[in-house]
């Protein structure tokens, strides 16, 4: 009698959990307090081994863990909105996503991703969007340059960032305005310490290496994400592999006159066709921007829209165009956005601006990685300037075009999750 006493004891106190099993949900759409610290808390999540349900075009892309007290009470202590619901409610959820005919999926979040950010040692002028806003999610990240990238260290991460850099080796063309800035003469002259340490005689030899061993990094499975003059000169680069570019003044000998007949498009990532901008004094580097003057459109007036795609058949681009808003205001960088007949056609177009015929927002993918590219340099100050003082995201949290970093920070975690049947 005894034993029958406890094993209905024993029973009685299983179902007892399993009705007061929860689940958090942290919405994504409007409702959503602080979007950017969302993100941080999902990736504390995995951290803590604690699994992550990426609920695609849910409420703007709503995020899902069971309940862990822990990370409740990071949520109340960073702003974030979240609701607490019972298993119950969250198998209803699961069956909406489920039905076929519902444009929405689930990703389960489970590979912490090692993040790293490819930023010089020296000061620089302007501030860099993906490392501001993973400061303000608390996502942490390493910064490495040349010379990790020279010394092997790529394969030690999943995710590399690359912002405001010139691949081009002409120091983002600043020349005529910065020469005699002390920013710029330690820029040069970090650039070509490195240079030197591993063989160079020149800057462009150094970078045009440098950009062949990312490339390699993505190939083998890496995932590369760039913003502003990152991503036209990273294609200029490695299609100009071995032909000198660069004018006098930034390399000490000029430029092949043949430079443009000897480009090779087929080693880019995005871009075909395009022409070099054989002027030192421009500060443009090709055809590949789409210039102010060519566009055409007022700052009041500078929107893009983002694409929509199937979460069951297409969860890549999916994943990296969540967001609470489909529209997003427009911002400028020194490469702001990319003509859209010089992108080749295996490129997935995610977002653009109709009215300029520009894509500002694209993905592909290389061997066993993939890549992202993001026109303009900071979402939150349309035209910001060299020295101006860094965005405060305190008083952007729901910003949806810093929302689309985020996404492409938990993309390298996702796995398709399987659902019960």
């Amino acid at each position: 009698m005894h034993i029958r006493t406890l094993l209905t004891l024993i029973i009685f106190s299983l179902l007892s959990v399993k009705l007061m099993a929860s689940e958090i949900i942290i919405p994504m759409d409007e409702s959503q307090k602080d979007h950017l610290k969302a993100y941080g808390v999902a990736y504390l999540a995995i951290k803590n081994q604690v699994e992550v349900d990426w609920l695609l075009n849910y409420r703007g892309g709503t995020f899902a863990f069971q309940h862990n007290a822990k990370l409740e009470n990071e949520m109340v202590v960073r702003g974030i909105s979240y609701s607490v619901i019972s298993d119950a409610q969250y198998s209803g959820i699961l069956s909406q996503i489920s039905n076929p005919d519902a444009n929405m999926d689930i990703m389960k979040l489970e590979k912490l991703p090692k993040i790293a950010v490819y930023s010089p040692k020296a000061k620089q002028p302007w501030d860099d969007a993906v490392t501001l806003v993973l400061t303000y999610a608390e996502i942490p990240y390493d910064v490495i340059f040349d010379e990790e990238v020279m010394n092997g260290d790529l394969p030690k991460y999943d995710w590399l960032h690359l912002h405001h850099e010139d691949f081009t080796g002409q120091y983002g063309k600043f020349y005529i305005h910065y020469r005699n800035a002390p920013w710029y003469i330690a820029q040069v002259k970090e650039a070509e310490a490195v240079a030197k340490k591993f063989g160079f005689t020149k800057v462009t030899q150094l970078k045009a290496t440098v950009v062949q061993k990312m490339k390699e990094f993505c190939a083998g499975g890496g995932f590369m994400f760039a913003m502003c003059n990152a991503t036209d000169t990273f294609d200029i680069a490695l299609a100009a592999q071995g032909v000198d570019i660069v004018d006098a003044i930034f390399d000490g000998d000029g430029m092949d006159p043949q430079a443009q007949q000897k480009l090779d498009y087929s080693k880019t990532l995005a871009f075909k066709d395009f022409k070099l901008s054989r002027n030192p004094y421009e500060i443009e580097f090709s055809s590949i921007d789409n210039q102010t003057f060519e566009r055409n459109i007022t700052p009041e007036n500078d929107f893009f829209q983002l694409f929509t795609f199937s979460a069951k058949w297409d969860p890549i681009p999916t994943m990296l165009t969540q967001n609470h808003n489909k529209t997003v205001k427009g911002f400028m960088g020194q490469t702001t956005a990319f003509k859209k007949p010089l992108i080749k056609s295996d490129v997935i177009v995610m977002g653009e601006t109709k009215a300029a015929n520009e894509v500002r927002y694209m993905h592909g993918t290389l061997g066993k990685g993939t890549w992202t590219f993001y026109g303009g340099h900071d979402p939150e100050d349309y035209q910001h300037m060299v020295d101006e003082e860094p965005t405060d995201l305190a008083l952007h949290p729901n910003s949806p075009g810093y929302r689309l970093i985020l996404n492409n920070i938990l993309f390298p975690a996702a796995k398709k999750k399987k659902q019960k049947t």
